[in-house]
């Protein structure tokens, strides 16, 4: 497909200047080490995520502006300035300290959207503990998995998930030391062997002496979502605060005072990176929403809270798009400076529907559980190309490299399609697969990070995806990306979502099916399916068009919003399943 136009800055006439103003010289000028400088440090260069998050904003200025604001599902809203964050933390901190917890020791939380996690997260960083967060709708088997894997000495859960999900598997977890329930009292009271955190929170000293931790220390296991096959165990560490801070900044365009509000899964990387993090490194208004999605309250929410920076995934966009962009039209949503998507491509028309529906493009960006931090993004100074991930960011060097039995190879035509790989040496790069050397060591070659997606790289530096190595398919000699199908499908103001993946046939190798669901208004019918092949024929022309179409009630998903591709090609062959943990629930 030839490469879309550039879609011209749309920006609100009172908002700041963007921060990146001058691209290239941002990143003739950009270095780790000045991104460094605008963390305070630990003494003898010493670094913990925690203290830069919440404690060097409580103890200036920034001690009674509101860090997080919590939205119940029921009830008013609550809010936690940075110095009642800083006590409260300081006060799990030292509830984990009375439980045994120490350096290295791993924290996991089993919850929603609650400032609670925020506080057990940096509570624990602040003991020199591990933190990581599992998505509430895992089942038994996954939880248990991940506990075991990452040896988890603490969890922190709502009593309804214990009597749930985690009670049938204590006896299995003989490493998983104690419970912590976030709850109502006489909820509590009823599950067995768990403890009261509310209580032990409320009995806890309000200050803590913070853990001294050195920047390569282990801070964070994520857990990856796969879609493309069992789940890895990626290791951060302090460091990674560094990018966490300055990639807000230059891919967000978050600033100090901002109201911010990041919708992502608190078990998801972004969740963690940008939902916890980023945001208080920044000094800014985190927003948590409790609820589940809703269009008209996450509009209200834009309005009300006064957001100007929303951080959210593709398939939000899609939801809100499938209830139609009059839906926005009664809501004053002029606070709003900054919108941006990750979790999989944004496709084209979602860029488009922002203009028209919020007054604002949607930018994408791109980034993995691995790199920790956007590497690629569009930025608000610069002109979008919708389908686009975007540019570099200053300090991250990225090419479009070639396997070869050498090694690698960079490839260096325009639109040429290659694995997308980084230059190794970013702050919040992971640093190793828990209990995988291996396969971590296979994930380095030349002098790169091969990241296992393929791209390719237009004349002006813009990265455009193509799709998980594994993703691809060959069919009649051509090699097709899923992401261009379905962004073309999506065009169809029929289609409300689409998952492409090629089907063997034993003429052309594989061939392109398309399983689409449909907006509100359209039906299933001959003659629609008919409609949506001529048009997806008419915008790719027959090489690349589906063959085959499909029309479902829903695709399934990870809850971070990925359509798993891996699954639709297992149930149309009728193949193992493999890992479904992170599937959406009834998906």
């Amino acid at each position: 497909m030839p490469t879309p136009p550039a879609l011209e800055k749309v920006r609100r006439g009172d908002a700041p200047p963007p921060r990146l103003l001058d691209y290239e010289r941002a990143r003739a000028e950009f270095s780790w080490e000045a991104a460094r400088a605008q963390l305070e440090g630990l003494p003898g260069g010493g670094l913990n995520i925690a203290h830069e998050a919440v404690d060097r904003h409580a103890r200036g200025p920034a001690r009674d502006r509101v860090a997080l604001r919590f939205l119940p599902r029921r009830g008013p809203p609550r809010d936690l300035t940075y110095g009642q964050l800083r006590e409260e933390t300081d006060r799990c901190a030292d509830v984990l300290r009375s439980l045994g917890v120490g350096r290295g020791d791993r924290v996991f939380t089993l919850l929603g959207r609650v400032p609670e996690l925020h506080v057990v997260a940096l509570g624990a960083l602040k003991r020199g503990a591990v933190f990581c967060g599992l998505f509430s709708a895992f089942g038994p088997e996954p939880i248990q998995a991940r506990l075991e894997r990452g040896a988890g000495k603490v969890l922190v859960t709502t009593p309804a998930l214990y009597a749930q999900k985690v009670a049938p598997l204590r006896a299995r977890l003989p490493g998983l030391e104690h419970v912590l329930l976030v709850g109502e009292p006489d909820e509590v009271t009823r599950c067995e062997g768990a403890l009261d955190l509310w209580r032990l929170l409320e009995r806890a000293s309000p200050s803590h002496e913070l853990v001294a931790t050195a920047p390569d220390d282990m801070a964070l296991l994520h857990f990856t979502s796969g879609t493309t096959g069992l789940p890895k165990g990626a290791v951060h560490v302090h460091e990674a605060v560094v990018a966490h801070h300055v990639t807000a900044q230059l891919a967000l365009d978050l600033r100090e005072g901002d109201v911010y509000w990041c919708t992502a899964d608190p078990g998801w990387v972004t969740g963690v990176s940008y939902g916890v993090i980023a945001p208080l490194t920044n000094g800014v208004t985190s927003i948590i929403d409790e609820g589940d999605f809703n269009a008209e309250r996450w509009y209200r929410i834009l309005e009300e809270q006064r957001v100007n920076v929303w951080y959210t995934a593709p398939t939000a966009v899609r939801m809100m798009m499938k209830v139609g962009e009059e839906a926005a039209r009664p809501f004053d949503l002029s606070a709003l400076r900054f919108v941006a998507s990750v979790g999989e491509p944004l496709n084209p028309e979602a860029v488009r529907w922002g203009v028209r529906a919020l007054g604002l493009p949607i930018h994408d960006n791109w980034w993995q559980t691995e790199t920790g931090g956007v590497m690629i993004a569009n930025f608000a100074s610069q002109p979008i190309r919708p389908g686009s991930m975007g540019r570099p960011l200053p300090g991250v060097e990225a090419a479009i490299v070639r396997r070869t039995d050498a090694g690698v190879e960079e490839v260096h035509a325009p639109g040429e399609q290659g694995e997308l790989a980084l230059r190794p040496g970013w702050p919040s790069m992971f640093r190793g697969y828990l209990h995988d050397d291996e396969r971590y060591r296979r994930c380095f070659a030349g002098g790169w990070y091969l990241t296992g997606d393929l791209a390719s790289r237009d004349e002006d530096g813009y990265f455009w995806f193509v799709g998980r190595a594994d993703d691809v398919i060959k069919t009649s000699g051509h090699l097709v990306g899923p992401f261009e199908v379905e962004s073309a499908l999506l065009e169809h103001p029929a289609v409300a979502e689409a998952g492409v993946i090629g089907k063997p046939d034993p003429i052309a190798g594989e061939v392109v099916k398309a399983f689409v669901s449909l907006r509100p208004g359209h039906e299933g019918t001959d003659a629609l399916r008919a409609d949506l092949l001529a048009h997806a024929r008419r915008r790719l022309g027959a090489a690349i068009a589906p063959k085959e179409l499909e029309i479902v009630a829903a695709l399934p998903r990870t809850r971070s919003g990925k359509i798993m591709r891996r699954l639709l090609k297992a149930r149309e062959l009728g193949l193992p399943e493999g890992d479904t943990s992170t599937l959406e629930a009834g998906a």
